[in-house]
């Protein structure tokens, strides 16, 4: 199958780019080298370095005539889009309706898309299943969310189909931990350099941690499974930081010695899913525990800051 991949040089797509040149698909990956890197894209895929807003896309689209396209190619950060709303929307709804145009005009046949669990907002039950009421709480969950109806349209008048996954927190290899990623990547950096972690509150705020490959994994399963669907990407587990520090105690062989600061405004308390659905739609199980997942990320990265530190 030939699929386009677009940030496929980033975080997340880049582990989709390693397991569909694995299984013998050809792989088109477009990225704009924003955040992600050349040297995360695996040899047997073609980069074209590209940004998703380019009027161009359609034209590379109809030489490339994929079959099939998976989009994580996005404005990722929450404070960027309430800072700069307008940036946010134009990556991420603007340039998701230009990649839509350019589907339908060339003939694709289904779309994946990443969203993300910033759709729902604050919880009024949990687990948070896909019937949950939608209501972010930032530019960055509208613009997801809007992208959702936007597939919906063009399944019902033009054919297109679609799988629409909304992420947990989803960490791993290739996360950058020293740049604005999440509460893992950013306690990777604090834990390698000795540093010390600041926890907001009182540490019991939960969350739903997935390793990256499990969500490539899903990706993958979602070419051929869940048309027309939202389902939600998680282990189901509810974690809190405390537990989270502990197990990178006991990763790292080291105490961090922590800081405390006060609530975040805004911050939401308690977040998980019910992935139910995404189980049984996709016949896709997370195989990582977070002390497996944790355990390789910490790896990785002790690994290639020692190589760091050898060139300098």
């Amino acid at each position: 199958m030939k699929i386009i991949v677009t940030g496929g040089a980033g975080f997340i797509g880049s582990h989709i780019v390693d397991l569909l040149a694995e299984r013998g698909d050809q792989v088109v990956v477009i990225d704009n080298l924003s955040s992600g890197k050349k040297e995360q894209v695996h040899p047997d895929a073609r980069l074209v370095q590209m940004d998703i807003t380019d009027p161009g896309l359609v034209d590379l689209f109809e030489k490339e005539k994929p079959e099939a396209l998976i989009h994580q190619a996005a404005q990722i950060h929450v404070n960027t889009s309430v800072e700069n709303p307008i940036l946010d929307a134009n990556i991420n709804i603007v340039g998701s309706v230009n990649i839509l145009e350019a589907c339908r005009k060339t003939g694709v046949r289904k779309i994946v898309y990443a969203s993300s669990a910033a759709v729902y907002g604050n919880p009024d039950y949990l687990p948070l299943d896909e019937k949950h009421p939608v209501a972010p709480l930032s530019g960055y969950g509208i613009s997801k969310h809007t992208v959702e109806h936007y597939l919906e349209v063009y399944s019902r008048l033009y054919g297109l189909n679609y799988t629409v996954l909304r992420y947990a927190n989803v960490y791993g290899l290739r996360q950058d931990p020293r740049g604005e990623g999440g509460v893992v990547s950013i306690l990777v950096d604090k834990y390698l350099n000795r540093e010390p972690f600041t926890v907001f509150g009182d540490g019991e705020q939960t969350r739903d941690y997935i390793y990256v490959e499990d969500v490539a994994k899903a990706n993958l399963a979602a070419l051929t499974a869940g048309d027309g669907e939202i389902l939600n990407i998680g282990t189901g587990v509810r974690t809190s930081l405390n537990q989270v520090l502990e197990l990178f105690d006991e990763i790292a062989s080291y105490q961090n010695n922590k800081l405390t600061g006060p609530d975040r405004p805004g911050d939401i308390k308690h977040s998980y899913f019910d992935n139910q659905k995404a189980c049984s739609t996709l016949n896709w199980q997370p195989e990582y525990t977070l002390k497996e997942g944790l355990s390789k990320t910490y790896e990785y990265y002790q690994n290639k800051y020692r190589k760091i530190d050898k060139k300098m």
